[in-house]
């Protein structure tokens, strides 16, 4: 059973499916509504147990009746938490609608590193694989430090750029990025981002950089001993309800597909990612995420 530690950020996602968003000073009724965890790292952690591995989300939570909330939530999708923050630390809570089109709007705020934190905690001896998402940028390198030690994969969820990333990414083996991720000075031309991540990543027998386009193909370059490979994945084409969490799914699958023996990571994660568009919010589908990761792929 693959075992990975997930290091970033947990909130408490308040997810209200409506017709379509409020104009300004305008008020509209919810179709449907969700209060589960959120996160890039706590989702990604809560899609990696789904499939059948063991979880464990470093993070900052704290206490209170917010942090509560969030702790059932991943207790219920069996995910280990090592909390390193304070007593009077609280997680953030992000107000997320869902248009009848399955897009998101989402507003919150980014992790906030509390004063009275447990310093370098403990971590799992039996850990195969490492996933950071940017944010609590030392849990993050506290995590990837782990990780080098025991010689795993270290996987950068590259949602947005945030300036400690510079230091982050050299101690990565890979990075997949939305396509709205951009380093420092970067072009728009894909190809080339590719191949400067690729260039930034640990030197190994491994290393992986993909840039993700939503539903579109996904575009990736490879180097394994020393050989370069690049090619690009089609997505499943679905009928999306909701889009929320599907980055974080396929970055969950990815690190779990990455150590379970499959033999197309990215394009199991590319599949699993799709397939959590068909269900109303992050947590009704985890039911056959499983199913889904093991279905034959489509011609």
């Amino acid at each position: 059973m693959p075992r990975g530690l997930f290091a970033g950020l947990a909130t408490l996602d308040v997810v209200s499916h409506v017709e379509r968003a409020p104009a300004a000073d305008e008020k509209v009724t919810a179709t449907w509504q969700l209060l589960a965890g959120g996160g890039p790292a706590l989702n990604a952690a809560v899609v990696f147990a789904a499939l059948g591995g063991e979880a464990t989300l470093l993070t900052r939570l704290g206490a209170g009746a917010v942090a509560d909330l969030v702790r059932a939530d991943l207790a219920r999708c069996g995910v280990e938490i090592l909390d390193v923050a304070g007593a009077d630390a609280a997680p953030p809570v992000s107000s997320i609608t869902v248009e009848a089109d399955g897009s998101r709007r989402v507003v919150g705020l980014d992790a906030v590193a509390g004063e009275d934190d447990e310093p370098n905690p403990d971590l799992p001896d039996d850990t195969d694989v490492v996933l950071i998402d940017g944010h609590h940028p030392d849990l993050a390198a506290h995590a990837l430090d782990h990780g080098r030690r025991l010689r795993v994969p270290r996987i950068l969820d590259a949602g947005r750029w945030k300036p400690p990333m510079a230091e982050l990414l050299p101690r990565c083996t890979d990075v997949v990025a939305s396509a709205g991720f951009r380093l420092d000075g970067d072009e728009d031309d894909v190809g080339d981002r590719l191949e400067r991540l690729l260039g930034i990543l640990e030197p190994g027998p491994r290393s992986l950089a993909a840039v993700t386009a939503g539903a579109g193909v996904i575009r990736w370059r490879r180097r394994r001993d020393g050989v370069d490979e690049s090619g690009e994945i089609t997505p499943p084409r679905v009928a999306a309800i909701d889009t929320l969490g599907a980055g974080d799914a396929l970055h969950g699958a990815y690190a779990w597909a990455s150590v379970a023996g499959v033999a197309r990571p990215l394009a199991t994660a590319a599949r699993v990612a799709s397939r959590s568009c068909e269900t109303r919010g992050t947590r009704a589908w985890l039911d056959h995420a499983s199913e889904y990761a093991h279905a034959r792929a489509q011609p």
